[in-house]
Protein backbone atom coordinates (compact mmCIF):
# COMPACT_ATOMS: atom_id res chain seq x y z
CA UNK A 1 0.00 0.00 0.00
CA UNK A 2 2.73 2.59 0.73
CA UNK A 3 4.14 2.01 -2.76
CA UNK A 4 0.81 2.98 -4.38
CA UNK A 5 0.72 6.25 -2.37
CA UNK A 6 4.32 7.07 -3.23
CA UNK A 7 3.78 6.76 -6.96
CA UNK A 8 0.86 9.27 -7.15
CA UNK A 9 2.74 11.63 -4.84
CA UNK A 10 5.84 11.39 -7.05
CA UNK A 11 3.74 12.06 -10.15
CA UNK A 12 2.09 15.05 -8.46
CA UNK A 13 5.46 16.53 -7.49
CA UNK A 14 6.78 15.95 -11.02
CA UNK A 15 3.71 17.68 -12.47
CA UNK A 16 4.19 20.66 -10.13
CA UNK A 17 7.85 20.92 -11.11
CA UNK A 18 6.81 20.98 -14.77
CA UNK A 19 3.96 23.47 -14.26
CA UNK A 20 5.62 26.02 -11.94
CA UNK A 21 8.15 27.34 -14.47
CA UNK A 22 5.36 27.71 -17.02
CA UNK A 23 3.25 29.72 -14.61
CA UNK A 24 6.23 31.94 -13.81
CA UNK A 25 6.70 32.64 -17.51
CA UNK A 26 3.01 33.34 -17.90
CA UNK A 27 3.01 35.72 -14.94
CA UNK A 28 6.10 37.46 -16.29
CA UNK A 29 4.51 37.87 -19.70
CA UNK A 30 1.27 39.07 -18.14
CA UNK A 31 3.15 41.56 -15.95
CA UNK A 32 5.05 42.86 -18.99
CA UNK A 33 1.81 43.26 -20.93
CA UNK A 34 0.27 45.11 -18.00
CA UNK A 35 3.31 47.38 -17.63
CA UNK A 36 3.29 48.09 -21.35
CA UNK A 37 -0.42 48.77 -21.50
CA UNK A 38 -0.30 51.18 -18.59
CA UNK A 39 2.77 52.88 -20.02
CA UNK A 40 1.33 53.26 -23.50
CA UNK A 41 -1.91 54.75 -22.30
CA UNK A 42 -0.21 57.13 -19.92
CA UNK A 43 2.55 58.52 -22.11
CA UNK A 44 0.92 58.54 -25.54
CA UNK A 45 -1.08 61.63 -24.64
CA UNK A 46 1.98 63.23 -23.04
CA UNK A 47 4.12 62.74 -26.15
CA UNK A 48 1.32 64.10 -28.33
CA UNK A 49 1.20 67.19 -26.10
CA UNK A 50 4.97 67.69 -26.34
CA UNK A 51 4.90 67.31 -30.12
CA UNK A 52 1.97 69.68 -30.57
CA UNK A 53 3.61 72.39 -28.45
CA UNK A 54 6.63 72.37 -30.77
CA UNK A 55 4.52 72.15 -33.91
CA UNK A 56 2.42 75.09 -32.72
CA UNK A 57 3.26 78.26 -34.64
CA UNK A 58 3.63 80.26 -31.43
CA UNK A 59 6.22 77.84 -29.96
CA UNK A 60 4.99 78.58 -26.45
CA UNK A 61 7.97 77.78 -24.21
CA UNK A 62 5.81 77.65 -21.08
CA UNK A 63 3.43 75.13 -22.68
CA UNK A 64 6.38 73.08 -23.92
CA UNK A 65 7.94 73.09 -20.46
CA UNK A 66 4.66 72.03 -18.85
CA UNK A 67 4.16 69.21 -21.38
CA UNK A 68 7.72 67.98 -20.87
CA UNK A 69 7.37 68.10 -17.09
CA UNK A 70 4.12 66.10 -17.21
CA UNK A 71 5.78 63.50 -19.46
CA UNK A 72 8.80 63.34 -17.17
CA UNK A 73 6.61 62.95 -14.06
CA UNK A 74 4.61 60.17 -15.69
CA UNK A 75 7.76 58.39 -16.84
CA UNK A 76 9.28 58.65 -13.36
CA UNK A 77 6.15 57.15 -11.82
CA UNK A 78 5.92 54.39 -14.42
CA UNK A 79 9.61 53.57 -14.05
CA UNK A 80 9.19 53.12 -10.31
CA UNK A 81 6.20 50.85 -10.79
CA UNK A 82 7.50 48.74 -13.67
CA UNK A 83 8.32 45.17 -12.70
CA UNK A 84 9.82 44.27 -16.08
CA UNK A 85 13.49 45.17 -16.58
CA UNK A 86 13.18 45.67 -20.35
CA UNK A 87 10.24 48.03 -19.91
CA UNK A 88 12.05 49.87 -17.11
CA UNK A 89 15.14 50.33 -19.30
CA UNK A 90 13.06 51.62 -22.22
CA UNK A 91 11.37 54.07 -19.85
CA UNK A 92 14.79 55.21 -18.61
CA UNK A 93 15.96 55.74 -22.20
CA UNK A 94 12.82 57.72 -22.99
CA UNK A 95 13.35 59.78 -19.86
CA UNK A 96 16.90 60.59 -21.02
CA UNK A 97 15.51 61.94 -24.29
CA UNK A 98 12.94 64.05 -22.42
CA UNK A 99 15.82 65.57 -20.42
CA UNK A 100 17.69 66.41 -23.64
CA UNK A 101 14.60 68.08 -25.12
CA UNK A 102 14.15 70.04 -21.89
CA UNK A 103 17.79 71.18 -22.02
CA UNK A 104 17.29 72.46 -25.57
CA UNK A 105 14.15 74.35 -24.52
CA UNK A 106 15.98 75.85 -21.54
CA UNK A 107 18.73 77.04 -23.90
CA UNK A 108 16.13 78.63 -26.21
CA UNK A 109 17.02 76.15 -28.95
CA UNK A 110 14.70 74.17 -31.16
CA UNK A 111 14.87 70.61 -29.85
CA UNK A 112 15.37 67.60 -32.08
CA UNK A 113 12.29 65.49 -31.37
CA UNK A 114 13.45 62.53 -33.48
CA UNK A 115 15.41 60.87 -30.62
CA UNK A 116 12.35 61.29 -28.40
CA UNK A 117 10.23 59.56 -31.03
CA UNK A 118 12.87 56.86 -31.48
CA UNK A 119 12.93 56.19 -27.71
CA UNK A 120 9.12 55.96 -27.70
CA UNK A 121 9.37 53.55 -30.63
CA UNK A 122 11.90 51.48 -28.68
CA UNK A 123 9.45 51.24 -25.80
CA UNK A 124 6.81 50.06 -28.26
CA UNK A 125 9.25 47.44 -29.62
CA UNK A 126 10.00 46.18 -26.12
CA UNK A 127 6.31 45.89 -25.41
CA UNK A 128 5.38 44.14 -28.63
CA UNK A 129 8.56 42.13 -29.17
Amino acid sequence: MPQSITRPATLAVAALIAILPLSAVSCSAAQKALDCGNTAVRISGDIADVTSTFNNASNDAAAAGAALQKLKNDLDQLGKNSKNTDVAKAITDLNTQVTKVQQAVDANEVPDLKPLGDAAGNLTSVCTG
